[in-house]
Order: structure tokens, then sequence, then C-alpha cells
């Protein structure tokens, strides 16, 4: 994995100049003629993350020894502040001790508060009141809504409704939202905090991850209220992922592009990362063409995002509308169906409101959810011309030069454990020969 460089990068999306500065020297005096820039999402150190990409980049000198491809190959890793709950395993890496969801009664543990902790400075008096609270479990409806608040407050959304007295929550909205009918403000906090629970309790339990059937009424409620923190959370990653790929990594990449023209960006991003690299389309400045291929790797966004017009709102296009035309190769999106974590979780995240009957298990096998579905899951949606195939099939030559490609990765992304499935289970040669087609890097 030689040249690398790192890009850190705030939550607003500002750089670490040493480092931007260093990239674009670094690519000059190495002669690069292909740089390939991967995201993380929601890994919670700059150790961890680092660690990720070795893994993944690991394969690429194998597969390109005898291979016809282009020389002066460079790697660029984005570390950005993002965040994974303890309890969840990652394939290949370090497994938890145990997950909160097989404990005694649902806990926020202790390297799962440091991380909140971190990535949301300023907030550890009231984590340790969310910590409490489910410590205690109270019997009380009034104490749960308090958890519920709190944890809203935790995103930007709700930081701002504190901030004008709650009067402005509601109108609240950053221009980054998917314009695919998810809205600015996290739906589950827009209704009745015990209904709201109690649907992410029943689909932990329909999706496997916990018999919150068999808990008593009490642990129930408190358990779909730890899985509602973390999606409080992670919708936070989630918008903080667009800022820093349109105000951070896009100008960067526009810079690279004046500095070093001719030089082949080849983009990669895991989960929210996916959605960091993506976004970067939108900060990439009019004329610059560095982009060789962008690469999603389950990735946590609307499937709408590129799409001109969406089904439901023909008066409306995708957060990324027809932004794909700015990559000059194909747009590949890696998606499978044993993604727990984009499969039941993230559209139940969107979905939740007052209305109790907007959770049923048809709802949460997907039948309801297309609308809210996300690209890891079924890929690109309403674009036309997005292509179809298989890992296999794309690994054998069926990738197009251009445009949006869906392949179907649940041959290798197969592996995890609850709540997220095989959401992490990304390093595999085969992916990794995947970003160097897609870029044309080897051929």
């Amino acid at each position: 994995m030689r040249p690398y460089w790192d890009l850190t990068f705030d939550a607003e999306g500002h750089c670490d100049p040493g480092e931007r500065d260093a990239l674009l020297e670094g690519v000059t005096q190495n002669g690069i003629g292909d740089l390939v820039v991967f995201s993380h999402g929601w890994n919670n150190t700059r150790s961890s993350a680092t660690a990720l990409y070795g893994r993944f980049f690991a394969p690429f000198p194998t597969l390109l020894a005898g291979a016809a491809h282009h020389g002066g190959l460079g790697y660029t890793g984005v570390i950005w502040p993002s965040m994974r709950f303890a309890d969840e395993p990652v394939p290949d890496f370090p497994a938890p001790r145990a997950t909160a969801l097989d404990a005694a009664w649902p806990v926020l543990e202790p390297a799962t508060l440091q991380a909140l902790a971190r990535v949301f400075p300023g907030s550890e008096a009231l984590l340790d009141r969310l910590a409490e609270l489910l410590e205690r479990r109270p019997d009380d409806p009034v104490r749960l809504a308090e958890f519920v608040g709190l944890a809203h407050r935790l995103t930007t959304s709700g930081r701002q409704g504190a901030a004008d007295g709650g009067a402005g929550s509601a109108a609240w909205a950053y221009d980054l939202e998917e314009g695919a009918g998810e809205p600015a403000e996290p739906t589950m906090f827009s209704g009745d905090p015990e209904r709201a629970c109690a649907a992410f309790a029943e689909a932990l339990s329909l999706a496997g991850m916990a018999r919150t059937d068999l808990f008593g009424a009490v642990r129930r409620l408190w358990a779909g209220a730890l899985e509602l923190l973390r999606q409080a959370a992670y919708w936070e990653m989630k918008r903080r992922a667009g800022v820093v790929g349109q105000a951070g990594l896009g100008p960067v990449l526009g810079a690279l592009a004046a500095r070093c023209p001719g030089v082949r960006v080849h983009l990669v991003g895991h989960s929210f990362g996916a959605r960091l690299v993506a976004f970067a389309l939108r900060g990439l400045p009019a004329g610059a063409r560095c982009l060789g291929s962008l690469t999603l790797l389950q990735g946590a966004f609307s499937h709408y995002a590129f799409a001109s017009q969406l089904p439901f709102d023909s008066g409306r296009g995708g957060a990324l509308k027809e932004l794909q035309a700015r990559v000059d190769g194909p747009v590949v999106c890696c998606h499978s169906r044993l993604d727990t974590a984009l499969s039941v979780l993230y559209p139940l995240a969107s979905l939740i409101s007052g209305d109790a009957d907007s959770v049923r298990p048809e709802t949460l096998l997907g039948v309801d959810a297309a609308r809210w579905g996300a690209m890891g899951h079924d890929g690109v949606q309403a674009v036309a011309g997005t292509a179809r195939t298989t890992l296999a099939e794309a690994l054998a030559g069926a990738l197009p030069a251009t445009g949006c490609v869906n392949v179907d990765a649940a041959a290798v992304v197969r592996l995890g454990g609850p709540p997220t499935g095989a959401h992490g289970d990304i390093c595999h040669a085969e992916l990794a020969r995947l970003v160097l087609l897609a870029g044309r890097v080897m051929r």
C-alpha cells in the first residue's frame, strides 16, 4: 500500500492542510497516474480506519502483478469523525466481548459511550444520563420519553431545536437531505416515544437479531430504546458524511485535478463512507474531470440519490440527480441481501412515525420499504440505463465502461452477526479486483 496518504477531515469538512499539501505534492513527485481514494464508514478511530484500508488494499499488488495496467498507482485513506457501536461485530476484525442484545439487559457499553463522546464532543453529561437510564430501565413512560428526547439532541436537528427552545426543530432542514422522500428531521422522533421504541424492538425480533418477543414488557421497550439511540447516532453520521464529502473531499479533488492534470481518481466508499465519496461529486469544481470510477460498497444512503425523477414524486429528483455524469467511468454499486443494517434497520429509521400501523412484518421484510431503501440493499434505483450483474459476471468482464451498474455481491458480502449482518464484510480480493476493473487500472 505504497505510496499512501491520509486525508483527515473534521465534522464540518475542513481538511488537515498539511495532509492535503502532502497529497498534492506526493502525487506529482511520484508520477501517480491512478489514485484510489477510500472512505471508511462507521469506524471509531484512525487506527481502525487505516487497518480497514490496509486489509482492503492488501490484494492489490498481487492482482496487478503481471497484469496490463497503468503505471503510478497511489492510495489515499479518508479519515473523518464517525463511530461504530461496540456490540457490532466486523468480519476479520477482533470480535466484541458480547453484544448488548445478548446481555441480561440492554446496556450502553463503556466502549460505545467513549466513542459517542468522541464524535459528539460536549455531550458527556447527556450521554451519562442516557447510560444511567439504560442501566436503571425505569418502568415509567416519562423516563422513556426523556431518553428519546436526549437521543434526539445528539442529532443536528435536535441541537438546533434545543437552542431555540424547540420552536425551530420541526422547520430545521439541512441542504444535504436525500431529496428522495427522506425527511431532514428523523421521523423516529416525531411521534410517540413508546411506539417508536416498541417498533424498533419488533424490528430486532422480526429480523432475527434478538428474541425481544421473549422479553418482558419493560426490557422490550428499553431494547428498542437502545436501538433508537444507535439509529439516532447513525442518522447524524449519515448527515456528517454528506457534509464532509461535499464541503471537504470534493474541493480537495478539485485542487488535485488543477495541480496534477491527467491524474485519474477512483473513489471507493463503504457504508456512510459511500455517501461521503458520492457527495464529493456535489463539491467537485465545475470543469474538473479527474474521476475515473466510483465504487460504492454497501452504501448507507438512499437508492434514489442519483434519480432524475422520483417514482413517487415526479417533480423531484435525488440529492445527486444525474451527477453520475461527473464520473468518466462506471458508478459501481455493490449490494447484498444479507446486510441487515440496510435491509431492515436503515429503512425503519426513516419510516417510523407516530402511526402505530407504520410498522408491520411485511414492511420490515422490505415490501413497503422500497421508498426508503439504501444503495447497499438493492442498488441504484430509478436511473435509466442502470445495468445489473452478479459479482462473478462483473469480474468476468461484464462491467460497462460508463453509467451506473448494480453488482450483487452477496456471494462474498455474507458474514456477520446481529444487528448489522454482513454490512461490514467487505475485505475480499474479489471486491479489490472489482475496484481495479471499474477504474480500468487493470485490464
